[in-house]
């Protein structure tokens, strides 16, 4: 359909990239964005924070999620090791800003009782974890792992059923985007940005129409 391909130029021509998965930088204490390049995450450590924060980001802001990667950061807790000693108790303390703080240390303990399996990073796999659902195991394949699987989310819903004046569900719209658009771990990176960006600006619980750059294609409008 290539309504797709052009929803996500329109959205790439009014925000620009964006830079996603952002990692924080020890030297500044800020996440960074890097907005155009694609190379990330280089690194060992750089997936493990994206996996940490894929889990903490469940059912809250991505400010939250940056308190406590800040917070876990200072604790010397951002690493396999220390999050495996540590018990949960105290990591849900740390964790707290995030919500849903206990549930959530208990997710990251599987997580790395996961790891420790030595098991095959797949999607599979990662959905047979505890507490790991279908937006998270697709958000560690795609940020952390480099996989093209396109990501849904909340904003993603929201945005395409008003777009087609259709009610969509999680493995319907994935199937979509995966169907329409170059198998591109880049693109799909973006183009999952762009729409949580597009969500936050224009296509909001309560929407603000006119401002939205997608309005002349949307059914809803």
């Amino acid at each position: 359909m290539e309504l797709i391909n052009k929803i996500y130029q329109k959205l790439l021509e009014a925000y620009s990239p964006q830079g996603w998965w952002p990692l924080f930088n020890n030297k500044t204490g800020k996440f960074e964005y890097h907005k155009g390049d694609y190379s990330l995450p280089k690194n060992d450590a750089q997936r493990f924070e994206i996996i940490v924060g894929a889990i903490l980001t469940q059912n809250t802001s991505w400010k939250n999620v940056e308190k406590v990667i800040n917070n876990l950061e200072r604790n010397n807790m951002l690493n396999l090791n220390s999050l495996k000693e540590i018990e949960a108790g105290k990591l849900a303390t740390i964790i707290k800003s995030s919500g849903y703080h206990n549930q959530k240390a208990k997710k990251i303990k599987k997580f790395i009782e996961f790891l420790d399996s030595k098991k095959e990073i797949n999607r599979k796999n990662l959905l047979s974890i505890w507490g790991i659902g279908k937006e998270t195991a697709d958000s560690i394949l795609l940020y952390a792992k480099n996989q093209p699987i396109f990501v849904i989310d909340a904003y993603t819903i929201r945005i395409f059923s008003r777009l087609f004046k259709k009610e969509f569900y999680y493995d319907t719209l994935q199937e979509l985007f995966m169907k329409n658009l170059k198998q591109d771990v880049s693109i799909f990176n973006e183009y999952h940005a762009l729409i949580v960006e597009h969500a936050k600006n224009a296509c909001k619980t309560k929407p603000d129409c006119p401002a939205c750059c997608l309005k002349k294609d949307c059914k809803y409008y």
